[in-house]
C-alpha cells in the first residue's frame, strides 16, 4: 500500500497564509513599536510572539511527522504542546494584568492568535510544495552525495 502524497496548495492558500503571517506579527510589532510600555514590558510580548510561532510551527510539524510515519520522541511532542499552551497562557496573564484599554487587548490577542494560525499554515505550504516537487527531498538529508 503506497502512501498517497498531499496535493500541492494552491497559490492563493499560499498567498494568504503569508498574508495572514506577515498580518498578524506585523501588526503585533507595529502595536509594540507605537505603545507606551516600558521597554521590558515590550521585549516580554515581543518574546512571546516568538516563542509562540516557534512552538506552533514545531508543534505543527511534529504532528505531521508522525500522520507521515516519521519518528518524534513523546517527549519533544509533549515539550511542543506544553510550549505553545504556556505561551498562549503567558500572553492572557499578560494581557489580563495590563493597564491597557480592553482595545489594546483585544488588538494584541488577535494578532497573536492570527499569526500562530498563520504559521502552521505556512509550514503546511512549505512542507506541501516540498512533498509536491520532491517527495525524497523532504526525508533525505544526509549531507553526503
Amino acid at each position: 500500500m503506497s502512501k498517497q502524497l498531499p496535493q500541492r496548495p494552491t497559490g492563493a492558500f499560499i498567498g494568504a497564509s503569508w498574508a495572514a503571517l506577515f498580518v498578524g506579527a506585523g501588526t503585533f510589532l507595529i502595536g509594540l513599536w507605537n505603545s507606551t510600555m516600558q521597554l521590558n514590558e515590550r521585549g516580554y510580548y515581543f518574546t512571546l510572539l516568538m516563542y509562540g510561532l516557534f512552538a506552533a510551527v514545531s508543534l505543527q510539524k511534529s504532528v505531521r511527522d508522525r500522520l507521515e510515519g516519521v519518528k518524534v520522541t513523546g517527549i519533544y511532542f509533549a515539550l511542543c504542546w506544553v510550549s505553545l499552551l504556556l505561551s498562549v497562557l503567558l500572553l492572557t496573564v499578560g494581557l489580563w494584568n495590563a493597564t491597557l484599554a480592553q482595545s489594546e487587548k483585544g488588538f494584541y490577542a488577535m494578532s497573536f492568535v492570527l499569526s500562530l494560525f498563520a504559521a502552521v499554515a505556512v509550514q503546511k505550504n512549505v512542507r506541501d510544495v516540498a512533498l509536491s516537487e520532491d517527495p525524497k527531498d523532504l526525508y533525505v538529508d544526509s549531507g553526503k552525495e
